[in-house]
């Protein structure tokens, strides 16, 4: 199963606590959490490019499943990660105290990022 697409954000869980958790400042949490982000992923094998879009904010980033890479994060803040592949169609990465799961279901991406006990969670279509 191929991630590649372009996928719009449909419905977001714990935005808000999440947010302040990583450290985002308040003023850009207000700006962030109505907007409906664009991710389009390019999957080439185990080698994925993953640009986010919110307003004017793009946030991007570049992986090989089972190698150490640089993230940037939210904050701007770039850490190193690792991120591997469960079955087809579930990416599963550790950052900086921060897993983060996505998995592909048909044309629905559900991200869900955990920080301490504050699980946030991202659901996109294929567009």
């Amino acid at each position: 199963m191929s991630f590649t697409g372009k996928y719009q954000l449909q419905s977001q869980e714990n935005f808000e606590p999440f947010m302040k958790a990583v450290g985002l400042p308040d003023e850009q949490i207000q700006k962030g959490k109505d907007l409906k982000s664009i991710t389009e992923i390019v999957q080439d094998g185990k080698n994925f490019k993953v640009t986010v879009t919110t307003g004017s904010k793009v946030l991007h980033n570049e992986f090989t499943i089972g190698q150490e890479c640089d993230m940037e994060l939210l904050t701007g803040e770039k850490v190193k990660a690792l991120i591997q592949m469960e079955g087809d169609n579930k990416l599963i990465g550790t950052m900086k105290g921060l897993q983060s799961v996505t998995e592909l279901n048909g044309d629905t991406i559900t991200h869900t990022m955990t920080l301490g006990d504050i699980a946030f969670k991202r659901i996109s279509k294929r567009i």
